[in-house]
């Protein structure tokens, strides 16, 4: 007669169905960047072996028989599963996260291009100290120009144009107003003092210009994005993250080309992202930002893969296929001759 089945037989096997059947998603999932629509052949293929081996470990485990060599064959189907899981798995949840962290680092790539640049500029002007000086007078001289009460060039906006020129070491031109637009004047008055503070080249003024404008675009852009569902950011992220580099390597050459590369150190910036969803890039990013998310994932893989085999194994052998090695020493009797002392 054959064994019957029973109550743990019955628990492992829908154990295994069901953890095995989640490894069969996500190993499909994770597997299509190699094999593409074949994928999910491939994914079955491995999971009807899993489920093979799980039996037939179980099978020599319940007759006391070794399962090492079984295990083995199960632990080296299970790691290309566990692979694909954990590519799957891992994508899945921090597709988002690797996307907005790198919007916020071309963020700050834009705006330390900026400040960099700045600071290289051919100014006529050198001193920071100075400069903000200058900055200030001309705000405060923009103010009196188009005040209300006292419009024009007033006592003390007389005052402070004069200030405005010893710092700069020029004479400044009192511009003439323009059908009473005073806040027209005042603008190009400031325009004027600034042109003279800097006294940049035409190509230098044109790539000041570019890096501020391209800094505010992008950095408006990539907040209003980070605002979005993450179902958005994930659709359109890479889109933008590959416009804003090609615009940001490009603001790069002009740097260099009309500041000189002894003056712009700044490389090139590619994308990170790129790789996303690709087996290799889930590993690497896992390994350098580990942390409490990246061990949850390896858990879950592992549990998916390796944990119905760790209880099978780790289970007691069947009392009853009469192998008194495998079984409990405390319930199976003691077998054998007794010798009883003649009196």
């Amino acid at each position: 007669m054959g064994k019957k089945i029973t109550a743990t037989d019955l628990f492992l096997t829908i154990l295994a169905f069901l953890l095995i059947s989640v490894s069969f998603y996500q190993a499909w999932l994770g597997l299509q960047q190699i094999f593409g629509n074949s994928s999910i052949i491939v994914a079955f293929v491995l999971s009807l072996i899993l489920l093979f081996l799980l039996w037939q470990i179980r099978v020599a485990k319940t007759n006391g028989n070794s399962t090492s060599g079984l295990s083995w064959i199960y632990f080296f189907f299970a790691l290309f599963c566990f692979i694909a899981n954990f590519n799957a798995l891992y994508t899945r949840f921090m597709r988002t996260n690797i996307y907005t962290t790198e919007l916020r680092e071309i963020n700050e790539n834009y705006n330390f291009l900026e400040t960099d640049v700045k600071k290289k500029l051919n100014y006529a002007i050198t001193d920071e100290k100075t400069r903000q000086n200058i900055v200030s007078k001309t705000d405060q001289l923009m103010k009196q120009i188009a005040d209300k009460g006292t419009p024009g060039y007033g006592s003390k906006a007389r005052q402070l144009a004069g200030e405005i020129e010893k710092l700069l070491g020029q004479k400044l031109t009192l511009l003439t107003v323009s059908g009473n637009d005073y806040d027209d004047l005042a603008i190009r008055m400031g325009n004027q003092i600034i042109d003279m503070m800097d006294q940049l080249s035409p190509a230098e003024k044109t790539l000041n210009t570019d890096v501020e404008n391209a800094k505010l675009h992008w950095n408006k852009q990539i907040e209003k994005l980070l605002l979005m569902s993450n179902d958005d950011i994930n659709d359109m992220a890479q889109g933008e993250i590959d416009k804003s580099l090609q615009q940001y390597n490009d603001l790069v050459n002009r740097a260099k080309s009309v500041l000189g590369d002894e003056k712009i150190k700044i490389e090139h910036a590619t994308s990170k992202t790129q790789e996303v969803g690709k087996i290799g890039y889930a590993f690497e990013h896992a390994i350098n930002n580990f942390g409490i998310f990246q061990f949850v994932v390896l858990a879950g893989c592992v549990l998916l893969d390796f944990g119905i085999v760790l209880i099978i194994l780790l289970m007691p052998s069947d009392p009853r296929n009469g192998n008194s090695n495998n079984g409990s020493v405390i319930t199976n009797k003691r077998s054998g001759k007794t010798l009883i002392p003649n009196n």
